[in-house]
This record gives structure tokens, C-alpha cells and sequence, in this order.
């Protein structure tokens, strides 16, 4: 599944040890998604390998990758998204606006005449 919005808010990484003695860390950030009538607000959590894979701050414009997964204990179920990957929108770099349906694309002008390479 994916979503794109704005990180609003990155929280401290996060680390212990296992009852199996494995150690584990994560990270959990605020993403806001705008696209709609009314923002929506997910938090999401970065673990293991992907804590220091995937870093993120305040203000990036992002399209995270996630899945969800739901696990009951004690008669209650807990819900976590967890992020496999976020590409950053770079500043600057507008995505290519491809034509409006039934418009033709503009037809590039041909080359000098010496401007062939034959």
C-alpha cells in the first residue's frame, strides 16, 4: 500500500533487547496526507534494518510504502503500519505533466539541415 504527504512529525529511535536476547530498534514519524477534503494524520513505525535505512524529517514531502498488520493481546487488537520504504520528493523536481486526455502531445520541431549527423 502506499500514501503521500507531508512528515509533520519524527519521533526519537527507539531500542531494546528481546526475551530472546535479540536486539531491536525503531523509529516512528507523522506523515499528513492532504489529498482529500479533511487532513489525515497516520503515524507509522521504520523497524529494524529500516530505522537506519529510511531517515526522515519535519517538512519532506514523501510517498511512503507500508504495510498493516493487526495482533491481539489480552482480548484487545493493536494495529501497526509499518514502513518499508519512502521516497522524498527532491525541491525543485516537479513530476512531468503528461497531456490532458484526447490533446496531443507537442510535436518537436525537426533539426537544421546541418544538424543531421549523416
Amino acid at each position: 500500500m502506499e500514501i503521500k504527504g507531508t512528515i509533520i512529525h519524527a519521533m526519537p529511535e527507539v531500542s531494546g533487547v528481546s526475551k530472546a536476547g535479540n536486539s531491536w530498534k525503531k523509529k516512528e514519524y507523522v506523515l499528513e496526507n492532504t489529498e482529500g477534503n479533511f487532513p489525515r494524520k497516520v503515524a507509522f513505525t521504520c523497524f529494524g534494518e529500516n530505522a537506519d535505512r529510511i531517515q526522515l524529517k519535519p517538512g519532506d514531502k514523501v510517498t511512503m510504502y507500508f504495510d498493516i498488520e493487526s495482533r491481539e493481546f489480552s482480548g484487545r487488537w493493536y494495529t501497526d503500519i509499518r514502513c518499508w520504504r519512502c521516497d522524498v520528493e527532491q525541491p525543485g523536481a516537479a513530476p512531468a505533466a503528461a497531456p490532458a486526455p484526447g490533446v496531443a502531445a507537442p510535436i518537436p520541431a525537426a533539426p537544421a539541415e546541418d544538424e543531421f549527423p549523416f
